[in-house]
């Protein structure tokens, strides 16, 4: 999972890109990169970690220039290599810098078709490399020393002919502009908007609306799935439907977990959306157990914390924060080794003995993965003193991996893989525990733009929206996703680094 912006401006963009990376770190907190256009030369600098640890001030002096594009991220598979830190940049043709998020599904097979018959080069493992190479390739076919949009709609119409899976992407090409795209199945979310100076109009793509709004844009409108928007260095727009036939299918987990609720993602309002799983979540609740002895309903912060208050209310049960957290430390189900998350969860969170002691407790969480956060939390709400302690989840269990850019662990590193409800309020040591029902999140979330008719919910369902998942690719990225293999990945990382440090 990542977050992408790009800005084409009348002055300096540096400052705002760096502005709008800070914005949207909580997509990514393992790397982070920005590389601008001064109309001479391309300035960039990247690296591992967080936004504010990676740019110092004389980077920023260095990163001039009226254009420019950044990026923040997660690891994939338990990577902590800088080398696939993005912006991404090839030379040929024009010079061309990408930002993306989201994941090729067919990566393997381009990359293969790359080496033997486009003969272009990869330096990396990424994917987003692939996608970069694919683009400059279907670009650089059209031999022409200078471009227009046509010439970059056909190159997008093109890139979607061959590539599957989710790509909310923004690129950068010398001395001509940014380009945004999305998929045609709008997987992940990307947005544009404009602001007005006295020195004229400036334009800025983002992942989320909340970008734009803290860097004073206003909001025009999601790239449609399959649609690229052209922007040049000059401040021209030109949109363009690239896909032969889009399919409006946004994953819907971007409004359970990973978008901030002040979002407004495919016109849908993050926060009215999971304050209506709460709702749901409160009905089904006086539905199985209409004589509940619920005390207090307690979020688990900070991504629960709009579902738990409508469901207090509902329930019409004292709503408390019961939780101080630390906001140092990183999102932990995507961190490798289970050894690492459950140290990782007792220096998150710290429990407040005087909202737990002697009182029957619902914790309410977003989703739960892996099930490690939940059982430690539990397991500190009954050392603060709680009678009993109810779980509470506002979206289904989690039982498929996801494909489309997050991280997510193997499968059988689930907590709901192959147990059935008990069984998992058994391991995470709860009273009771409930799911939301998958009919009732796709309610919440479709009630807020009504277009869409399809979201992409494999992670609870299994059904993969892109039609070109059978098992054979679920057992490969298995065996890169499991706790084994990340710590093997990192120990020969770190060997790598012993090495290089040594020397």
């Amino acid at each position: 999972m990542c977050g992408i912006i790009g800005i084409v401006a009348k002055n300096n963009v540096n400052q705002d890109l760096y502005d709008g990376l800070t914005v949207l770190q909580h997509r990514g907190q393992d790397a982070a990169g920005i590389v601008t256009y001064d109309n001479k030369h391309l300035h960039l600098r990247k690296g591992n970690g967080l936004a504010k640890d990676v740019f110092s001030a004389n980077d920023m002096l260095r990163l001039q220039g009226n254009m420019g594009i950044g990026h923040v991220r997660y690891p994939t598979a338990g990577s902590s290599s800088s080398a696939e830190a993005q912006p991404l940049y090839v030379n040929s043709p024009y010079g061309i810098a990408l930002a993306h998020n989201g994941n090729l599904t067919n990566a393997y097979d381009l990359k293969e078709e790359l080496y033997k018959q486009d003969l272009r080069h990869l330096n990396t493992d990424s994917d987003s490399e692939v996608l970069l190479n694919i683009f400059a390739h279907e670009i650089q076919a059209l031999h022409k020393l200078r471009i227009n949009e046509e010439d970059v709609f056909n190159a997008v119409k093109a890139l979607h002919r061959r590539c599957r899976g989710a790509y909310a992407t923004i690129l950068m090409i010398t001395g001509y502009g940014i380009v945004g795209f999305r998929d045609p199945n709008g997987i992940r979310p990307v947005v544009y908007g404009k602001r007005e100076k006295p020195e004229g109009i400036e334009y800025c793509i983002a992942s989320e609306s909340v970008a734009l709004d803290v860097l004073g844009f206003e909001l025009i409108a999601d790239i449609k799935p399959g649609e690229a928007v052209v922007i040049t260095a000059k401040g021209e727009v030109y949109t363009h439907q690239c896909a032969d036939n889009p399919n409006y299918s946004p994953c819907i987990f971007e409004h359970v977990y990973f978008a901030r609720p002040d979002s407004i993602i495919d016109k849908i309002s993050v926060y009215k959306a999971r304050l209506r799983m709460g709702e749901k979540l409160a009905e089904k609740i006086l539905k199985t157990y209409p004589d509940h002895d619920i005390d207090v309903v307690i979020p688990i912060p900070d991504t629960s914390r709009s579902s738990a208050l409508e469901l207090a209310n509902r329930l019409g049960v004292r709503y408390r924060e019961g939780f101080t957290k630390n906001r140092y430390i990183g999102r932990t189900f995507i961190m490798p080794g289970q050894v690492q998350r459950k140290r990782s969860v007792k220096q998150k969170l710290n429990a407040m003995d005087l909202e737990f002691r002697g009182r029957n407790v619902l914790l309410v969480d977003d989703s739960i993965v892996r099930g490690t956060t939940s059982g430690q939390i539990v397991k500190m709400a009954r050392e603060a003193g709680a009678k009993k302690v109810y779980f509470a989840s506002a979206s289904p269990a989690v039982i498929h991996p996801n494909v489309y850019g997050i991280d997510m662990p193997s499968p059988d590193e689930f907590v709901a893989y192959k147990r059935n409800v008990e069984e998992i309020a058994k391991e995470i040591g709860v009273d009771w525990l409930i799911y939301q029902e998958l009919d009732d999140l796709i309610a919440s979330c479709h009630r807020g733009n009504k277009n869409i008719t399809h979201f992409d919910c494999s992670v609870f369902d299994g059904q993969y929206v892109t039609g070109d998942i059978d098992q054979d690719y679920l057992d490969a990225i298995d065996q890169r996703r499991n706790d084994n293999a990340k710590q093997g990945k990192l120990a020969r990382e770190n060997e790598i680094l012993d090495i290089h440090n040594s020397n």
